[in-house]
C-alpha cells in the first residue's frame, strides 16, 4: 500500500531537531516499507508526555526550582521502559526522540516493552549528594502515576546511577506502602538488581562487534579498533574486545584521546584511568583530540560518547570499515547515507546499544518472579538475544540493500504496526 504524506497538523513542542530527527527516520522506513498511513500517523508521535516542575530545597537553604520530563512514546507491546538522565541540555524534543528509538529498539530485540525516556534540566555536576537526592525524590514523587511496574520502568541514563535508581524505588515503594523492586532497573544487586546489568551495554556493544567483523569479512587476525568515549560502555567494550584478541589502537574520553598503532594495554590503561581521572598522558600513546580519533585508520569505530559526532563536517574523513554504535544517535542522517555509500557499514545504535535494556529486561523478570540468575546465565542470555538481532539485520540489509539502519528500522518498525494493527484503534 502506498504511503501518503502524513497528516498536516500544528507543530507540537517536542518537535525539536532531536526528535525530528528520529521522525525522519521513521518516514523513511514507512515509506520504504508501504507502512499504511494510518499506522504511520499514530506511529509518528508520542502517546503521552509529561513536563513537571521538580521544586528542591538547595543546602544553603534556598529553593530553585528544575524542569522535569517524562514521555512514553508507544505501550503496545507491553509497559514503557527508558532511562532518566540528568543533563542541562535536556527539553521535551530530546526526550520524545530517544523515547521513539526506544521503541523501534524493544521491538527489534523482542522485548516486551514499548519506548519511554524522562530526565531534568539541570547541571548534575554542580549539586550534592543531598541535593541530588531529593532532586530525584521529587522528581519521582511528580511523575508517579505514569510509572510502575507494569506501566513504565525507569533505568539510569546520562549522569544517573543505581544510586538514583535506588532513591526512586524507595520513593515509589513508599508511596504505595511495599517493596517494589521491579518499578526500576539498573539497581543496586542488593536490592533486587540484576548481576551483569551494569556491563551489558559495553558487552551488548562488544558482541555486535564481533558478529559484524565476521558478517562483513575483516580478515585480519587482529581487527583494529578505535573507541571513542572511556566511560562505563566504551570501556567495557575496549576490555572485552582486547580479552577476545582485538587490537585497540584508540580511546578517548571527555578530556581527550590517546593513539598507538601497534595497540593500547586496556587492563593498564583502566588502571591509569582509575588513579588519573583521564586517558592522557598513558605511557606509550600519543595524544590526540576526538576529533583526530574519530578520522584514524582502523578496521572498526565504536563511538560510545555523545550524539551527532559523525556528521557533514567530517563525514568525508571517516577511514575506518565498520562503525558500531555504543552512544545514542552519534551518526547524522546525512553522513548515514554517505557512509553507506562509500561502502562504511553502520551497525546501528538501536541494534549495538540494546544490551542494557535486555540485561534490564533479565532484572524486571526476575524482580517479578522473585528468582535470581548466575551472572553466566544473564550473558548467555545476552549474547543469544544481541547474536539473533544481529542475524536479522544483517540478513535483512543483505536481502533487501537496505542500510543495516534502515533493515533494523524496518524489523522494529513492522512489529510495532503489526501489534497495532491487530489490536485496532480504540474507541
Amino acid at each position: 500500500m502506498a504511503v501518503l504524506k502524513p497528516v498536516e497538523r500544528p507543530k507540537m513542542e517536542c518537535e525539536t531537531e532531536h526528535f525530528l530527527m528520529a521522525q525522519r527516520q521513521l518516514d523513511e522506513v514507512a515509506l520504504e516499507m508501504g507502512l499504511d498511513r494510518e499506522l504511520h500517523e499514530r506511529l509518528r508521535y508520542p502517546k503521552r508526555a509529561l513536563i513537571v516542575t521538580v521544586p528542591v530545597r538547595m543546602d544553603d537553604g534556598t529553593v530553585r526550582s528544575f524542569t522535569g520530563y517524562r514521555v512514553q512514546h508507544d505501550v503496545t507491546l507491553g509497559p514503557a521502559k527508558g532511562g532518566i538522565r540528568f543533563h542541562p541540555d535536556v527539553n521535551l524534543g530530546e526526550v520524545s526522540g530517544l523515547a521513539m528509538l526506544m521503541t523501534w529498539k524493544c521491538a527489534l530485540m523482542g522485548l516486551p516493552y514499548g519506548g519511554a525516556k524522562g530526565g531534568i534540566r539541570v547541571e548534575p555536576w554542580k549539586l550534592s549528594a543531598g541535593e541530588t537526592e531529593r532532586l530525584t525524590r521529587r522528581y519521582t514523587s511528580e511523575i508517579i502515576n505514569l510509572i510502575g511496574p507494569d506501566k513504565d520502568i525507569p533505568a539510569p541514563d546520562m549522569y544517573t546511577n543505581e544510586q538514583t535508581m535506588a532513591w526512586i524505588m524507595d520513593t515509589y515503594s513508599i508511596n504505595v506502602g511495599h517493596t517494589v523492586p521491579s518499578v526500576v532497573t539498573g539497581k543496586p544487586i542488593s536490592i533486587g538488581g540484576s548481576l551483569g546489568r551494569n556491563e551489558a551495554t559495553g558487552r551488548g556493544v562488544a558482541y555486535c562487534v564481533k558478529r559484524a567483523v565476521e558478517h562483513y569479512e575483516v580478515k585480519a587476525k587482529a581487527p583494529t579498533v578505535v573507541v571513542q568515549g572511556f566511560g562505563n560502555v566504551g570501556s567495557v567494550t575496549a576490555k572485552l574486545l582486547h580479552e577476545a584478541g582485538y587490537k585497540i589502537v584508540a580511546v578517548s574520553d571527555v578530556y581527550g584521546g590517546i593513539h598507538n598503532p601497534d595497540g593500547i594495554d586496556i587492563p593498564r590503561l583502566l588502571a591509569y584511568v582509575s588513579e588519573m581521572g583521564r586517558v592522557e598522558g598513558f605511557v606509550g600513546s600519543k595524544n590526540v583530540s576526538n576529533q583526530e580519533l574519530l578520522e584514524l585508520e582502523c578496521d572498526v569505530l565504536v563511538p560510545a560518547a555523545l550524539g551527532d559526532q559523525i556528521n557533514q563536517k567530517n563525514m568525508h574523513n571517516i577511514n575506518c570499515r565498520i562503525i558500531v554504535e555504543g552512544a545514542n544517535g552519534p551518526t547524522s542522517t546525512e553522513a548515514d547515507k554517505y557512509l553507506h555509500e562509500k561502502g562504511i557499514k553502520i551497525v546501528p545504535d538501536i541494534l549495538a546499544n540494546a544490551g542494557g535494556v535486555t540485561v534490564s529486561y533479565f532484572e524486571w523478570v526476575q524482580g517479578m518472579m522473585h528468582l535470581f540468575w548466575t551472572e553466566t546465565e544473564v550473558n548467555n542470555r545476552l549474547e543469544e538475544i544481541m547474536g539473533r538481532a544481529c542475524d536479522q539485520v544483517f540478513e535483512m540489509s543483505t536481502r533487501s540493500g537496505l542500510r543495516p539502519r534502515m533493515a533494523a528500522l524496518r524489523i522494529g518498525v513492522g512489529r510495532i504496526a503489526e501489534a497495532k494493527r491487530l489490536r485496532g484503534l480504540y474507541p
